[in-house]
């Protein structure tokens, strides 16, 4: 019997993972692995699991996703999480490179799939992530500017300052002494179409 692969939206952080994991084995099913925005599972859905399975994970904000298309949209969003969030500062990474190597697919198609999906490009939302983070930074306030713009791979601080300007509309000065105004979920930016 083959196993069953699972893709899942808004699964976002550690916390999203496990919330997932205890979902799969509280219906019956044995997690072999459990990811940001998929899961395998050992053999395959019983009838009426995938549709328990998507009213589980809906209470808790996430969605089972069906479409191949919605599936590939949503590891795209997931790896520019991952990249951004968690990369650990990867320096060099070349985006189109990096999304083509982690989704076996060219970055031509997956860019305009992602467009015609969301309505924004995927340089737009990795940027929309990148300031996301940068925001998270400082408002936890353990790291200087300059810190967090080596962490984050921008050339400069001043880049850093400007890209914030050009999406949140204030400097990252002014946004710190606002302790977080405008903080939002990072699985909420870049809507879909």
């Amino acid at each position: 019997m083959a196993d069953t692969t699972l893709y899942i939206k808004n699964m976002v952080c550690d916390r999203c993972r496990r919330a997932v994991e205890g979902i799969l084995t509280g219906i019956g099913l044995e997690p072999l692995s459990v990811e940001l925005g998929v899961a395998r599972v050992a053999g395959e859905l019983a009838p009426g699991q995938r549709e328990r399975l998507s009213s589980e994970l809906g209470r808790l904000g996430f969605e089972l996703l069906i479409d191949p298309r919605r599936q590939a949209v949503d590891r795209i969003r997931t790896a520019i999480i991952e990249l951004v969030h968690y990369g650990g500062g990867q320096s060099g990474i070349n985006l189109s490179a990096y999304l083509a190597g982690r989704l076996g697919s060219d970055y031509s198609s997956l860019s305009k799939l992602f467009s015609e999906s969301t309505g924004i490009t995927i340089e737009r939302y990795f940027i929309l992530q990148r300031v996301e983070r940068v925001k998270e930074l400082l408002f936890y306030g353990e790291k200087s500017l300059t810190e967090i713009a080596l962490e984050l791979n921008y050339s400069s601080v001043a880049y850093l300052s400007t890209q914030f300007k050009a999406v949140t509309g204030m400097t990252p000065s002014q946004f710190k002494a606002g302790r977080g105004d405008g903080l939002k979920p990072i699985d909420g930016l870049g809507g879909d179409k």
